[in-house]
């Protein structure tokens, strides 16, 4: 299958880059960078052809790994000086598409940007590049005791400066807080190529929370090339229930028990079946895999809170009906326990040649009913499904299983996909939870939002870049899509704002 056969339909590109202009912005990006990081030969541009989602695959015209924020700077005031649009790339998992390249663009590899530059025990915050991996951060401030609480299952891979770009989520953040809440500092790089910083090291700061603007705004706004994040202290224990439910709607059910019986536990996690069996097939966690779903609860704090969490949990669980609840008996059981439910993913690569990972949020009180409706569409799609998420916060992942090389199939599972997001939606949540929208959810976006809505999210990026060079055609779109998805009416085809970029 060509390349082109794998571009996301309706994705629109940016003007055409001539071959003359090419090699031009090349030299002039050999001027600034050193020649081994910037990649213009088709093998060194295969690797960058997708991100996390790998459904669709295009190469870029040009790949920049820069090494210091000067070059970025330069970097980008070039690509501003050419109209060459920029995609900015951490560690490539994302699952959205939010790195998807452009055939006429620059995709900039933030991979060089790997150093943690300070650990602040005293104020527990620690200062680290884009590039770092999450689970680094909390492994250098083990030493003080000190953890970094944002978890994504992908955190031995994925990077901090993506974990902001989509507002990174994990396991425990029922209890701690996403991305969002737990950084304190960004310095970011403008398309004009000027550094700014947002936040600081208060509670709070004048002027607008620009801060909270930038996380989670996929790349469209700035480029982020250091972060500052917040460190919490280790708990004095933590400890996992696994209970077990012979019925995936009587799991949803005792999620909502949980939580509306006032304990906050630190994870809440549900895996049905074909995820149970999966991630027991690869890991060993020793799930019962005879359930058709798990929660997984883990409580953290003092030595007494625990003790006495764990046993209004367990009998909260038993009365709604699980039938089986285990509690870890030491550390080592409760991370074979996380170990499971962090490898989910890829565990359930085993079951099926290729799949596609869903990101919806509902409220919790709706889980049992959702679920049952994502079983019946399943049925309808002929399509099976592995669902794994965090059901503490309503986050889930679905897993719709298919095989790309079977005509119609990946395009089925699109529609699927799709359906299930508008069905988020329909019971009073989002088309997303923490993965972003990417090009993956361009469309529920207009099933979600208002016109009036989308145009000022466009005034807000044209705010910050008003030629629309930062990240074109990912996580809001445009008017005419909406119209063309038949999902609201643009009047006489007219954009509202002029100066709303079209691409």
């Amino acid at each position: 299958m060509s390349a082109d056969a794998l571009r996301p339909a309706n994705l629109e590109e940016p003007r055409a880059v001539s071959a003359r202009e090419r090699d031009a912005l090349i030299r002039e990006l050999l001027g600034v960078v050193p020649s081994q990081g910037v990649l213009h030969d088709d093998e060194d541009l295969r690797p960058y052809e997708c991100d996390g989602l790998s459904a669709y695959r295009r190469k870029p015209m040009l790949v920049v790994l820069p090494e210091t924020i000067e070059q970025v700077q330069q970097v980008l005031r070039l690509c501003q000086a050419h109209q060459v649009p920029v995609v900015a790339r951490g560690a490539g998992t994302g699952l959205s598409g939010g790195a998807f390249p452009l055939a006429n663009g620059v995709l900039l590899g933030l991979a060089k940007f790997n150093r943690i530059l300070a650990i602040d025990p005293d104020n527990r915050c620690a200062r680290v590049q884009p590039g770092v991996r999450n689970l680094a951060i909390s492994e250098a401030a083990a030493a003080h005791g000190l953890y970094y609480a944002p978890d994504p299952s992908s955190q031995i891979a994925c990077s901090i400066g993506g974990n902001v770009a989509e507002n990174a989520g994990g396991v425990h953040c029922l209890k701690y807080g996403l991305t969002v809440h737990n950084i304190l500092e960004l310095k970011v790089v403008t398309i004009d190529g000027e550094l700014i910083t947002l936040g600081g090291q208060s509670l709070d700061s004048p002027g607008y929370d620009l801060l909270a603007l930038m996380t989670g705004s996929e790349g469209m706004l700035g480029v982020i090339v250091e972060i500052t994040v917040k460190l919490l202290p280790r708990p004095e224990r933590a400890q996992v229930l696994l209970a077990a439910f012979d019925n995936v709607e009587r799991a949803g059910e005792a999620v909502a028990a949980i939580i509306g019986s006032g304990i906050i536990p630190a994870g809440l996690e549900m895996m049905d079946n074909n995820s149970i069996r999966a991630a027991e097939d690869f890991v060993h966690a020793g799930y019962p895999v005879e359930a058709e779903a798990i929660l997984l609860c883990e409580l953290d704090g003092t030595n007494a809170e625990v003790s006495e969490d764990i046993m209004q949990v367990r009998e909260l669980l038993i009365a709604q009906g699980a039938t089986e609840v285990r509690t870890a008996g030491d550390d080592q059981e409760r991370l074979r326990f996380w170990a499971g439910r962090k490898a989910a993913f890829p565990a359930v690569g085993r079951l099926s040649p290729d799949y596609y990972c869903m990101d919806g949020t509902i409220p919790r009180k709706n889980l049992g009913q959702v679920l049952r409706r994502i079983g019946e569409m399943s049925d309808e799609f002929g399509l099976r499904v592995a669902n794994v998420f965090h059901a503490g916060d309503g986050n889930l992942h679905p897993l719709i299983l298919y095989d790309a090389d079977t005509p119609g199939q990946l395009e089925r599972t699109e529609d699927f996909g799709g359906r299930i997001l508008e069905l988020c939606v329909e019971y009073g949540g989002t088309i997303t939870g923490e993965h972003g929208v990417g090009i993956e959810k361009l469309n529920q976006m207009c099933t979600q939002f208002t016109p009036d809505a989308l145009t000022q999210f466009h005034a807000v990026k044209a705010a910050f870049d008003p030629r629309g060079l930062l990240n074109p055609g990912k996580a809001v779109p445009t008017l005419h899509r909406c119209a063309e998805f038949g999902a609201m009416h643009v009047h006489h085809g007219q954009l509202p704002h002029p100066d709303i970029p079209r691409f």
